[in-house]
């Protein structure tokens, strides 16, 4: 379906904007620029819209679990549509609200550090495949790319702290930053668990060699790795429990105090498209990204973009679960749990998947 919907976008709009625009002798180039935007366009515009609705999912959730009602009032049209216009409003009113760059801050570094956070949560999204054939870069080092791409998020987060000209930012974005390196190896190290299963870098091969039922996925052969994965995903993206980075004790929002209006929005939603990038790579990596659980049988066995979908939601049910669910911990707690228990753990079963590996053991690695 969504191939189809490409093909008459391409045959009524692209090619005939191509002939229109450029001569000839460029027409094809052009045409190609025209579809790379329009792909772009089509993953980035649902990812956005997406993250601005995650955060009315996680209040209605939570509501849901502290027995509250959560949004009910702003819908669209004078229709209040359970709350669904909230979002919206939200977005109207960052969009409108001053932004105050400190005295005595660094400007420039103060503007760029929330794009350092969020372009690499979105550009990350190019070699994420939605099926067999739909990836905007089939590259054979994908998984490559990805472990490059998230490891820059750290940079936005410093140089937040550090640009703001503020103490307090500052030991947020110090706070913040170590927690997001301790699990960034651990998370490094479950994938290459995952390189080792599959013998290869391609994300769509990684989903490939999940071919079979629920139990030839990564999940259970891997099930450690897997575990450390999602639990240090949390962690990275700052989320409860791991959300030490607010710093309440101090009565600021850590490393982006000083922020306000749309500057402080873009580190929100770098947050909120995180979790969507964690949620996706655990449901390729772990879960056999598109592939149906019930393979072999008619009609739902058939691999399709809306298992991935159904996949993600599951994990992203489980951060706004988290949240509502369980107790901060302290910082010492969050750190030990990285270096002392992560870790040593990942790095374990990267042997024992190796031994798997050699050994042939069905029906993952035969």
């Amino acid at each position: 379906m969504i191939e189809s919907i490409y093909e008459m976008i391409r045959s009524y709009l692209l090619q005939p904007a191509a002939h229109f625009l450029v001569p000839a002798t460029f027409e094809s180039e052009a045409l190609y620029t025209l579809e790379v935007l329009v792909k772009i366009a089509a993953i980035l515009i649902p990812v956005l819209v997406v993250v601005a609705y995650i955060t009315y999912a996680e209040r209605k959730v939570i509501g849901f679990i502290q027995g509250r009602i959560g949004p009910n009032r702003v819908g669209f049209f004078g229709f209040s549509l359970w709350g669904l216009g909230q979002p919206i409003a939200d977005a109207v009113k960052l969009i409108f609200k001053e932004i105050i760059v400190p005295s005595g801050a660094n400007k420039f570094l103060f503007v760029i550090a929330p794009i350092l956070s969020l372009a690499p949560s979105l550009a990350a999204w190019a070699v994420i495949p939605f099926s067999e054939n739909l990836v905007l870069a089939d590259i054979n080092a994908g998984l490559l790319y990805i472990l490059a791409l998230t490891s820059l998020a750290v940079y936005g987060v410093i140089i937040a702290g550090w640009a703001s000209n503020s103490k307090y930012a500052f030991l947020g974005a110090m706070r913040s930053a170590a927690q997001i390196v301790a699990y960034e190896i651990a998370m490094g190290f479950a994938l290459v668990g995952v390189l080792i299963a599959a013998g290869s870098l391609n994300l769509g091969n990684i989903v490939m060699a999940q071919d079979g039922s629920i139990f030839h996925w990564f999940w259970l052969p891997l099930f450690p790795l897997f575990l450390v994965y999602f639990i240090s995903g949390v962690a990275e993206t700052n989320r409860a429990p791991f959300d030490v980075a607010e710093g309440e004790s101090e009565i600021v929002a850590g490393f982006h105090v000083e922020y306000g209006g749309m500057a402080f929005s873009i580190f929100f939603m770098a947050e909120y498209a995180n979790m969507i990038m964690i949620a996706v790579l655990t449901s390729i990596m772990f879960c056999g990204g598109w592939l149906s659980p019930f393979q072999g049988i008619p009609l739902i066995g058939e691999p399709s973009l809306f298992w991935l979908l159904l996949k993600i939601s599951f994990f992203m049910f489980l951060f706004l679960w988290f949240r509502a669910t369980f107790p901060r911990y302290r910082y010492d707690q969050i750190m030990r749990l990285g270096w002392k228990v992560f870790i040593p753990i990942t790095i374990v079963w990267l042997v024992v998947a190796a031994v798997l590996v050699v050994a042939d053991v069905p029906p993952w690695f035969n």
